[in-house]
């Protein structure tokens, strides 16, 4: 057991982040060829222009975060990611030209002074962008939304944003008992006002006319007929997929998948939870 907050602790996550990094070219990777019914679904999605945008900022933003930080083998980690959100953004971009998607990207909005605290506000998002991400990739890969060579193709990206929110969350809890708040309800509260303040802008965002939002606003656009529960299901049994290639002496986000398992209980105790709710009107 590695107690938490030690030198041991930040050997052991920095250096699992380190050891895992895959090297690729989005430039030139093995971009299958699509028809046309396929082409036609993509450029009907409308988040592209975002997703390339929040990517290319995060890189820019993480990197910029690495050099201010004293620590030589944390700051190769978060370096290493920073390295890792740009190339995202490279992989959109590299998507929406090799399909011709007809998405511009937006110009980046300037970097925070404050970059500590954008980190962590941006690594709390992730983590709960991710967990959706988990499920409607696993959503639209078995409705064969688009062909599965697409989906193996971006299936090894989940992978490294998986690798993003564990060593986030093991970065916080060291650095958080580093500061003193090294008792694990004190970090646990802490962590529930970070995620709250997540879901508020979350819901913020998913509420707004715009196309802001990519990860929950894009599930809409996939038409898909889903209820609640088998959109909860799949989002657990894919975070738990994630999850189990890491060591478990690591941290993993432990809010969503817990309030899943508890909803679905709920659900399942409901006398009527075997009426079909409908999350896409679109598919109804």
């Amino acid at each position: 057991m590695i107690k938490i907050g030690t030198d041991i602790h930040k050997e052991f996550f920095c250096r699992d982040f380190l050891n895992s990094h895959i090297s690729y070219d989005p430039e030139t990777m093995d971009w299958p060829k699509l028809d046309s019914d396929t082409l036609d679904k993509l450029r009907a999605i409308p988040f592209w222009e975002e997703a390339v945008s929040i990517e290319t900022r995060a890189g820019k933003m993480v990197s910029a975060f690495a050099k201010t930080i004293e620590d030589p083998l944390l700051r190769e980690a978060i370096a290493l990611q920073g390295q890792e959100e740009a190339r995202h953004g490279r992989l959109l971009k590299t998507l929406i030209t090799k399909y011709d998607l007809g998405a511009v990207a937006r110009p980046c909005q300037p970097l925070s002074r404050q970059l500590e605290a954008e980190f962590i506000e941006f690594g709390y998002d992730e983590c709960l962008d991710s967990y959706f991400a988990f499920g409607l990739f696993g959503i639209a890969r078995q409705a064969g939304f688009v062909p599965d060579s697409l989906f193996t193709l971006f299936d090894p990206i989940l992978d490294e944003e998986a690798r993003h929110i564990v060593f986030f969350v093991n970065w916080i809890a060291y650095l958080e008992t580093q500061r003193g708040a090294g008792a694990g309800w004190l970090r646990g509260l802490k962590s529930m006002g970070n995620y709250a303040r997540s879901l508020k802008r979350q819901y913020s965002t998913f509420g707004r006319s715009t196309n802001e939002g990519f990860t929950a606003k894009g599930a809409l656009n996939f038409n898909i007929n889903l209820t609640i529960e088998e959109f909860l299901d799949t989002c657990v049994a894919e975070n738990r997929k994630r999850m189990s290639q890491f060591h478990p002496a690591l941290l993993q986000p432990v809010l969503l998948p817990q309030l899943s398992v508890l909803v679905l209980k709920i659900i399942r105790l409901w006398p009527f939870h075997k009426t079909r709710t409908n999350l896409n009107p679109k598919s109804a």
